[in-house]
């Protein structure tokens, strides 16, 4: 996995607070808004509202919510308009960092996004200045307790999967976004995901020691944690040593 894929496997043992809950929700909502808005509201002919409604059930969304968000999308009830942005910079010890947003204020957006970068040591940069170290990927995340980590990693690569790394008690299963829903639906047939959703990866990793990994994680979870921020991906890595003092910290 990533750094920040490990880090985010981290957040998930800890669980999720009350009011994490409720922005968690808030972040679903305005993604399936702009998978309606974009491709109407069936899931069936709209693979990015397939994706997101799988989201948000993944987290544990009720259905009612899921409901009316579509309708919120498709004009039914109302709403804010929202547009989508990403935005580019390097955080502390050089990591590239790219953050993409869903808002009904853009200028607002980039002023708390450009304010989280420069108090931590990084700077928000133009367009295509990281974005090109990346690319679009479908992520699955399955726990591997309980189950043959070999079988289900084969499962994974018989259905079309790319790429599956092993770490402690995870495997990251890579593939096309299109092949994500077939991979996933094979992985289920053993152990559901802790989650499967399109993610941008990093082609190349800037490896980090313990105090600079610290302080950049620190940057991305500040980032991840403002409202209109759907996802911050990042090129850092560290070894599995500081991984465990993470672990530790959290």
């Amino acid at each position: 996995m990533s750094g920040h894929s490990k880090w985010a496997s981290i957040k998930r043992q800890k669980g999720v607070t009350d009011a994490r809950r409720g922005q968690l929700f808030t972040k679903l909502t305005r993604e399936i808004i702009v998978a309606v808005r974009e491709g109407g509201p069936s899931p069936d002919s709209n693979f990015r509202l397939r994706l997101a409604i799988q989201k948000a059930r993944d987290s544990n969304m009720p259905s009612d919510n899921i409901e009316r968000s579509i309708k919120k999308g498709s004009g039914e009830l109302g709403g804010a308009s929202l547009s989508e942005m990403i935005m580019e910079g390097y955080g502390p010890n050089g990591v590239a960092v790219l953050v993409e947003a869903l808002t009904d204020n853009r200028n607002r957006t980039i002023q708390e996004v450009r304010s989280l970068f420069t108090r931590h040591g990084g700077s928000l940069g133009a367009s295509g200045s990281v974005s090109w170290i990346f690319e679009t990927r479908g992520v699955i995340t399955v726990e591997t307790e309980g189950v043959d980590a070999e079988a289900l990693a084969m499962e994974a690569i018989d259905a079309g999967a790319d790429d599956v790394k092993e770490e402690k008690g995870y495997l990251e299963i890579q593939t096309t976004p299109q092949n994500l829903e077939v991979v996933r639906k094979a992985v289920e047939k053993i152990k559901p995901p802790v989650s499967a959703e399109v993610q941008r990866v990093a082609k190349s990793t800037v490896v980090l020691d313990e105090k600079e990994a610290i302080q950049t994680l620190k940057l991305l979870d500040h980032l991840e944690e403002l409202d209109d921020v759907q996802h911050v991906s990042a090129n850092l890595d560290y070894s599995e040593a500081v991984l465990e003092k993470l672990r530790v910290q959290a």
